[in-house]
């Protein structure tokens, strides 16, 4: 199969983001500062819809690969981790300074989206 780790890793990002949501909706519940829940919750919401990017473009590559896909899949990849993963520790621990991360995950969002953009524009 094509892609298999990309499917894989786009597979379990998935379950990570269930997992998070409902961490976040019931165990975390009551436990953090709204200004902290707010942020895990952002989290959650861009590691999904990019979890959701990730297939659709995988889908997309079994009928059509472009050169640029890869790139952005693993923008995406990098930055769900920086982003999410950043304000998911922040909210878990309190260390604001881990807030430093999270526009550098945010920047390699934006990357993974031009780079497709760019991939469609060279395909013709």
């Amino acid at each position: 199969m094509q892609d298999r780790g990309w499917w894989l890793g786009a597979a379990l990002s998935g379950a990570v983001v269930v997992m998070a949501g409902a961490f976040g909706a019931h165990a975390l519940e009551g436990q953090l500062a709204p200004r902290l829940a707010a942020a895990f919750e952002t989290g959650v919401r861009y590691q999904a819809w990019h979890t959701l990017a990730l297939l659709a473009v995988l889908a997309w590559r079994a009928t059509r690969p472009l050169a640029g896909q890869r790139l952005a899949m693993g923008l995406w990849a990098a930055g769900m981790g920086l982003f999410s993963g950043s304000l998911y520790a922040m909210a878990l621990t309190g260390l604001g300074g881990l807030g430093m991360i999270t526009p550098l995950g945010g920047v390699l969002l934006i990357a993974g989206w031009l780079a497709l953009a760019s991939a469609v524009l060279r395909a013709g």
